[in-house]
């Protein structure tokens, strides 16, 4: 065995335990802390700053608003992997992520998981719970924990780390241990002495819904394998309105015979299978009275279970492992084969790690507290979960047109929040991991050619066209990435379906989004990449006639009021109820918020404000009434994306001590290392993208420009690793001399040692390689 921390000793088998079970967790006795302590007195390697229980709440006593916290998942995942093994605590409501820290019972560990989202959420398939006494079909409820095979638990025995999770469950004193591999999971029960212990498979459980349809079948004495049908009548994304429809297949195994087994069938009533009707009391009733089928070896129905009895002594562990696929059962075998054809969970929980150790080694940090280094290496450690992996191994993924399709050149990948990653995480992505982005751009092209709609999805969810939110972020993506070289795609292909999407939703032939402030701004700026991509491939006509609807979001600056007002299709103003008054034709955002949305054109918005000097006020008066904590409100709202841009206009606008002042400030407030660590939706990454790039000193106001705003970083020492298929430098370096919580101001800028009398610097700058170094101070230095 090797131990986890690998600057360790290797001690008696009996200390490694112990320290396994309370390295790097998030929640440990003080017996635990004393041996810990007693192992290991050295500096922690990067990895193990990793904590992914922060932002692992959608609603507690902290809520402000309707749209929650981060929404993460605190279980085990691998960068960029098809399989996230995590604990659900609930079914139900705007619980996305399937947990929630102030849950206080647990359903069971599911092997599909969605991060940082609201509505409603998705996946959640294959639910296993490790279970003593009478067997339960239904999970039963929160309040009442005995009326189904939920359990209660307690966050004291919970561990979080890198590719790594464990919790005890409270009411069958049952130890479970999560680790995984990119397309398969494995999981390790501790049971106490029983002569009812059990292993018990929720086949029909869906995140925000329920599988329509199931199918198992029991292979030989170790394994069973099958499918669950999830499609849009079945809830899940958006409760239906997401159009997610997907199939889930498994191939799972037990290290523990299979000798008294079964199968659950429920007669459920003949409802809708949303969750307001799955939810009901007649419905939980049929479930809980469920049919059980001893010994039988296969069924297909629509709503099944799989349980599994055994005598257990005690301290006896019983593994389970699944592959999982979305393309068929012989794909999930051999992902299963592939990833984990063994039964050493200390190894694969291994080799989880050193992938998780090798994938943030791209950005290396030195210089601030372990606090801020737990911020920092776990906001990386979300931007590394999507756009995840949705091919098997072998290349196979379902396209769009429900066929399936084999790629050798890249990986298929899935769930592109648009609207919020076009923002900072993939401008982060182009840096760090290019290759990435090009899958992506591969994909996306790939949904709009094999669905047939040729152009591009808005927010993307296992091949789904969801609609929701506005704009059109993938133009933004692909001409960001186009612009600095990244270019392993068709790209006249990806210039036509970039075409075809602004064409099918901008602004039209009134110039403007009827009643709405978010879509013509939004609009505006996708037109001004499309006419960026068009220029850069030398089709003129096309990008003059897109930089002029670029401008279209003058079109909504009213001279009463001074702001951008939603008006109608005739012209007639919509009523103006304030700039700080949410709704008015604005998306999660008020006027004030979205309207300085203009990251194209500033020096046109400059003007519209009134030149600037009205434009710099306007920006301070924002800032100067945003609350301290940042949580949810009506001036910079950073739990929410249309504003993310707005801190680093202060650079533009002549007080670029004011980006320093308050981008340290919105790190040092607006996140942290509990569950409560994210002020708002994680989003996929965005949130978490935008702390990197900022506490590193650069953020791009205007993606798709090569521009990155330079402003304080929260760290001395940062180096970016750089990949050499795609740029000339190894390794480009940014170093705050003096750098400390009252030394946040840049003094100076020296670029490869030259003076540097600029507050921002371009792509090729940073991937050409080379030392940005900043002599930091407690005082501003002003224009």
């Amino acid at each position: 065995m090797t131990i986890i921390n690998k600057h360790s000793a290797v001690f008696s088998v009996l200390l490694f335990s112990v320290f396994i079970a309370v390295s790097c967790s998030s929640s440990k006795s003080n017996t635990e802390e004393v041996v810990q302590d007693a192992v290991v007195k050295q500096e922690r390697e990067a990895v193990d700053y990793i904590d992914p229980i922060i932002g692992a709440v959608t609603y507690g006593k902290k809520s402000k608003d309707a749209h929650g916290f981060g929404k993460t998942f605190p279980g085990s995942a691998t960068p960029f992997g098809l399989v996230q093994l995590s604990p659900d605590t609930f079914t139900g409501g705007d619980n996305g992520p399937g947990y929630s820290y102030e849950h206080p019972t647990m359903e069971g560990f599911s092997f599909t998981h969605m991060s940082g989202i609201g509505w409603f959420g998705d996946l959640g398939n294959f639910l296993v719970t490790p279970t003593v006494g009478k067997l339960q079909t239904n999970r039963g409820v929160p309040d009442n924990p005995e009326s189904g095979y939920r359990s209660r638990y307690s966050h004291d025995t919970e561990i979080t780390q890198a590719g790594y999770y464990a919790v005890t469950l409270d009411d069958y004193k049952v130890r479970t241990e999560l680790t995984s591999a990119p397309r398969a999971g494995i999981i390790r029960f501790t049971f106490p002495e029983s002569d009812s212990s059990r292993v018990q498979i929720d086949l029909s459980r869906r995140v925000g819904g329920t599988s329509t349809e199931q199918y198992i079948k029991v292979v030989n004495e170790n394994t069973i394998e099958g499918w669950m049908k999830c499609p849009p009548e079945g809830g899940g994304w958006g409760a239906g309105q997401g159009n997610a429809d997907y199939v889930v297949y498994f191939y799972c195994q037990f290290s523990k015979p299979l000798k008294d087994y079964g199968i659950w069938s429920a007669n459920i009533p003949d409802v809708p299978r949303k969750m307001r009707f799955i939810r009901r009391d007649n419905y939980q009733d049929a479930v809980k009275n469920a049919d059980i089928f001893e010994g039988k070896n296969e069924m297909q129905g629509k709503h099944l279970g799989f349980y599994n009895n055994f005598d257990t002594k005690e301290g006896e562990e019983i593994l389970v492992k699944s592959g999982i696929s979305f393309v068929s059962i012989a794909g999930a075998k051999e992902n299963l084969e592939h990833d984990i054809n063994h039964w050493d969970f200390d190894k694969t929980r291994q080799e989880a790690r050193d992938l998780w150790s090798d994938a943030i080694s791209n950005i290396s940090v030195s210089g601030a507290t372990d606090k801020e280094k737990t911020i920092f290496y776990t906001s990386l450690y979300h931007t590394l979960i999507d756009p995840r992996a949705f091919s098997d191994v072998n290349g196979n993924y379902i396209g769009a047109d429900k066929k399936v399709h084999q790629t050798d050149n890249f990986t298929y990948r899935t769930i592109f929040s648009g609207w919020d990653v076009f923002r900072s995480q993939f401008p982060l992505q182009t840096i760090i991991n290019p290759s990435l982005v090009n899958d992506e751009i591969n994909s996306l092209l790939q949904m709009a050619e094999f669905s047939g709609r040729e152009y591009l999805p808005r927010w993307e969810m296992l091949n789904s066209y969801s609609g929701v939110m506005l704009g059109n972020p993938a133009v933004s993506v692909i001409n960001d990435a186009y612009q600095k070289g990244i270019r392993n795609y068709d790209v006249e292909k990806a210039f036509q379906y970039s075409l075809n999407t602004v064409n099918n939703t901008g602004n039209g032939e009134l110039g403007y989004a009827n009643k709405h402030i978010s879509k013509t701004l939004e609009y505006a700026y996708s037109d001004w990449a499309l006419s960026t991509f068009a220029k850069s491939l030398g089709k003129h006509e096309i990008a003059e006639t897109y930089f002029k609807k670029s401008k279209n979001y003058k079109n909504i600056w009213n001279e009463e009021v001074n702001w951008f007002r939603a008006k109608d299709s005739s012209g007639i103003w919509l009523e103006w109820k304030g700039k700080t008054v949410h709704g008015q034709g604005c998306i999660e955002s008020n006027p004030y918020q979205q309207g300085w949305f203009v990251p194209h054109d500033i020096d046109g918005l400059k003007e519209l404000m009134g030149g600037e000097e009205a434009f710099k006020n306007e920006l301070i008066s924002f800032f100067d009434n945003t609350p301290e904590d940042f949580l949810w409100n009506n001036y910079y709202n950073h739990p929410n994306e249309p504003v993310h841009h707005v801190p680093f206009m202060l650079n533009v606008a002549g007080v670029p001590h004011l980006t320093q002042k308050y981008t340290r400030k919105i790190c040092s407030n607006a996140y942290g290392t509990d569950a409560f660590g994210l002020c708002g939706n994680e989003d996929v990454g965005q949130m978490s993208a935008w702390y990197v790039l900022a506490s590193i000193g650069i953020h791009p106001i205007n993606p798709g420009d090569n521009i990155y705003q330079i402003t304080s970083p929260v760290f001395n020492d940062i180096e970016i690793k750089l990949d050499n298929e795609y740029y000339t430098g190894k390794t480009f370096k940014i170093l705050a001399h003096n750098n400390s919580e009252d030394n946040l101001y840049i003094q100076s800028l020296k670029l490869n040692g030259k003076p540097l009398d600029r507050y921002w610097i371009t792509h090729e700058e940073i991937t050409q390689g080379g030392v940005l170094e900043m002599e930091m101070g407690a005082t501003p230095k002003l224009n």
